[in-house]
């Protein structure tokens, strides 16, 4: 049965004195059984040195790990009943890839007909039964990393841990074993926590997400919950590519509701407070509109083949337009811009906090 996950007041410092660097910042996360969640950010973030405290391979300077209702804090990583799969595939060269998926087993003086009977069943939810007879040397980086996975799910381990899984492969295979990892997910039903720096495989894997910067949690939610509602404008602007526009003006009330007032236009979109502030909108929800007040030249087209991003330089900033594949807008065209009201979101000027 599948583990709870709990994340209490985890502080990292390394050093001492005036060289005392602080890089995880009490955090505090409760992962549900059978959840997958994402912890994603950009390089020196602290992301994986909590996943790494979460395995036990380094120690918390403050705050508590548990795993189900044991304080994991000290315990030896071989003793949490945790599996982890790593950048590198890890494998042992001069085993088979039936070996490697049981070694751990072995280990753990699992009995011969209980480990290959195991093996043959993760072999086949992994699809790679027909290499089990292979060296990990006749293997493409796509079946490495499938090999690295059936070991860890040989174990049935409570928690399992992914750290940038899918960094060594290229553009396609990471499509491919993105999936794989999410219906292998959806078969186990293990708690899984997964590092990454990219924001398309945090999107597309996790239950949940959770936003780091220096250190710091910046927010925690569900994927609409991030990529809709976002909590500042760095999740903002780290979530979502292209990343959403912010445009910088002041709001006042009408009789109408409310006016957004920007360099060379006034919006009819009402904030919830008055005064300066940040508007943000994603790339599909502004639109072209031939009678809008609010226009500019664009600077830059670049067909994505479903989709068509369109680049308006405006006296607001570059603004990033979702056009359809069949758009005319070529650069040097101007053209007026239309925001869709239901969909905006608005930060303060200052903090950069969700109004």
């Amino acid at each position: 049965m599948a583990s709870a996950l709990h994340i209490s007041g985890i502080r990292k410092t390394f050093g001492s004195g005036d060289k005392t660097v602080e890089v995880l910042k009490r955090i505090d996360i409760d992962v549900a059984p059978g959840e997958f969640l994402i912890l994603v950010g950009p390089s020196g973030c602290g992301k994986s040195t909590l996943l790494n405290i979460i395995a036990g391979l380094d120690d918390p300077t403050e705050g508590e790990i548990r795993i189900g209702n044991r304080n994991v804090v000290g315990v030896p990583p071989a003793q949490r009943d945790i599996a982890m799969v790593f950048q590198s595939y890890a494998l042992y060269p001069t085993m088979s890839v039936a070996e490697n998926i049981g070694f751990a087993l072995e280990m753990r003086k699992v009995p011969r007909a209980e480990r290959e009977k195991r093996i043959v069943e993760v072999a086949a939810m992994l699809q790679i039964t027909h290499l089990l007879d292979r060296r990990p040397a006749q293997l493409s980086g796509g079946q490495r990393q499938r090999v690295a996975m059936g070991r860890a799910l040989a174990r049935q381990p409570q928690l399992f841990l992914f750290d940038e899984p899918l960094s060594n492969l290229d553009a396609k295979l990471r499509v491919e074993m993105r999936a794989e990892i999410k219906r292998l997910h959806q078969l186990s039903g293990i708690t899984s926590v997964y590092v990454t720096h990219d924001q398309i495989e945090a999107m597309t894997l996790g239950s949940r997400i959770a936003v780091m910067k220096d250190g710091v949690l910046q927010q925690l939610g569900t994927p609409d919950d991030i990529y809709s509602r976002p909590a500042n404008t760095y999740v903002a602007s780290f979530i979502g590519s292209p990343t959403m526009n912010m445009i910088a003006g002041s709001s006042s009330k009408t009789l109408a509701g409310g006016l957004f007032d920007i360099k060379e236009a006034s919006l009819p979109l009402v904030s919830p407070a008055g005064g300066p502030a940040l508007l943000g909108v994603r790339p599909e929800h502004i639109s072209f509109a031939d009678d809008a007040a609010w226009r500019g030249q664009v600077s830059l087209v670049e067909p994505t083949g479903a989709d068509t991003f369109v680049v308006v330089k405006t006296a607001a900033g570059d603004i990033t337009v979702r056009a359809s594949p069949q758009t005319q807008a070529k650069p040097g065209d101007t053209v007026g811009l239309q925001i869709s009201g239901a969909y905006v979101n608005w930060f303060d000027a200052a903090s950069g906090v969700r109004l």
